[in-house]
């Protein structure tokens, strides 16, 4: 469904009228669109503490977009900025200098290197002259250390800060449509950067600010055969597909080159075949609560393709009452569907030994797993149920498997078209970005997670939700 007031207030009349009125003004978005195009373009800024650690592996991957690179001068100068400026054809720029600044599209920090409460006055040298000229739809990312793996508690308390001030952020910039995020890097890990950045700072992450992400070290992993089309030769299976978010995330998929199986229940085969058709992928009506399908999805993809890369569990429903009036197979549905049916399907995937190595597996959760919601204790239940799932399979897996959870916020969908105008109106505009998201913006984050070279991504729930006002 469409969202006219966003539409309106960004005509010169409705700017207008909103400005009188100080009526929010929503930025529309920039959002992916063709393959071939770089994943940033603007102008970027990069800076850092003294020792980061991060720094070069920043500017290898922010210098493969089509962008002019800048390093900052002043304050927060680093010892290697002028030798890594000159191998990265970048330029100085003195952040006290601050009538002649440019518009930048990011700002990229490596906060690697900081030790305790004192040392982050350097986030307020480098982001202070600057934040003001953050562009539309543009990008903030720091780079931390994950504090749990930090040798010392003024450590520890310093790179947990950085989540504060994350948040913050991207609460002050996203008037202008623009995010921040967190990585919280493990020591080792900066070969793990380039699929977290390239997502972070590119349009693909339109509708995700103030997420932290954890990148383990790991093995190299599988690299991408292609730039633009990373999951060449992946097969793909996604749960739910014949509408809605699992459509969008089969599309996605398959633009990125992932061969993708689409499933859902038997009653909606002539939407599914049509979504199948489309990206040339292959159909399954299959319902996932009947005993024997774990069996049936695992023959399939063992006949047909020998095995598995990408497994997306999208399929979910609500069944909404408040507890007291909720019939018992309202909650019975909801869990089975929701939370029971994903881990049936993965064990029997697992027991015959079909994802394969360097594979991933992504559920679909929810911000009411998160916060939980009025009149769906079920559904609530069982999202939350999905992230403890995820993170507790994510210390178990083996032959560099990945697991992580997106947990989408307000989206427009069939579902909250449906909503109650001031219901709908009220998940709409109760974020930092003032709009909902749409279903691509989900499929998008997936994407990211299947990438050959997110396998330091292990165990995340991202949440993709224009940072919600509401939960976490």
């Amino acid at each position: 469904m469409a969202d006219r007031y966003l539409d309106f207030v960004n005509t010169p009349l409705g700017k207008q009228l909103a400005g009188t009125l100080n009526l929010p003004t929503p930025v529309k978005l920039q959002r992916w669109k063709k393959p071939d195009q770089p994943f940033i373009e603007g102008k970027v800024l990069i800076g850092g503490s003294k020792d980061g650690k991060a720094l070069a592996a920043i500017a290898d991957v922010v210098k493969t977009g089509s962008t002019e690179i800048f390093f900052a001068e002043g304050p927060t100068s680093l010892a290697n900025s002028s030798s890594l400026a000159r191998s990265h054809k970048a330029k100085p720029l003195n952040l006290s200098e601050t009538s002649s600044l440019p518009k930048l599209k990011a700002l990229v920090f490596d906060a690697t290197g900081i030790k305790d409460a004192a040392e982050l006055k350097a986030l307020y040298d480098f982001f202070h002259p600057v934040i003001r000229q953050i562009a539309s739809s543009g990008r903030v990312v720091v780079i931390g250390s994950e504090p749990s793996k930090c040798r010392t508690p003024a450590k520890a308390a310093a790179h947990r800060a950085l989540e504060g001030f994350v948040r913050s952020v991207g609460k002050e910039i996203g008037k202008k449509g623009a995010t921040a995020q967190l990585l919280w890097m493990e020591a080792g890990a900066e070969n793990q950067l380039e699929s977290s950045l390239r997502f972070f700072l590119s349009p693909k992450s339109a509708y995700v600010s103030g997420q932290v992400v954890k990148i383990a070290k790991v093995g190299q992993g599988k690299s991408a055969a292609s730039a633009v089309a990373p999951l060449t030769g992946k097969v793909a299976l996604v749960t739910g597909a014949s509408r809605g978010i699992g459509e969008s995330i089969a599309h996605t998929l398959a633009r990125d080159g992932a061969t993708v199986v689409c499933l859902d229940i038997p009653a909606a085969m002539e939407a599914l075949n049509q979504v199948a058709k489309s990206i040339e992928g292959h159909s399954l009506g299959v319902d996932i609560t009947e005993g024997n399908s774990p069996d049936v999805i695992a023959d399939f993809l063992q006949d047909k393709f020998g095995g598995v890369d990408l497994v997306v569990h999208n399929a979910g429903i609500t069944r909404d009452k408040t507890l007291g009036k909720m019939p018992e197979h309202f909650w019975d549905m909801a869990v089975d569907v929701n939370m029971a049916a994903e881990e049936r399907i993965n064990d029997a995937l697992f027991a015959r030994d079909l994802i394969r190595e360097n594979g991933r597996i992504v559920c679909v959760s929810s911000m009411s797993g998160i916060a939980g919601n009025f009149g769906q204790t079920n559904y609530a239940l069982s999202k939350a149920g999905v992230i403890g799932y995820v993170e507790a399979l994510a210390r178990q897996l083996k032959k560099q498997i990945t697991i992580n959870a997106v947990a989408p916020g307000f989206i427009e969908t069939q579902m909250t078209a449906a909503m109650p105008i001031g219901t709908r109106e009220a998940g709409r505009r109760m974020n930092s970005l003032g709009q909902g998201g749409l279903p691509v913006d989900v499929a998008e984050t997936i994407a990211w997670y299947c990438n050959p070279l997110s396998t330091g991504i292990n165990g995340n729930v991202v949440r993709v939700c224009g940072q919600s006002l509401i939960g976490k």
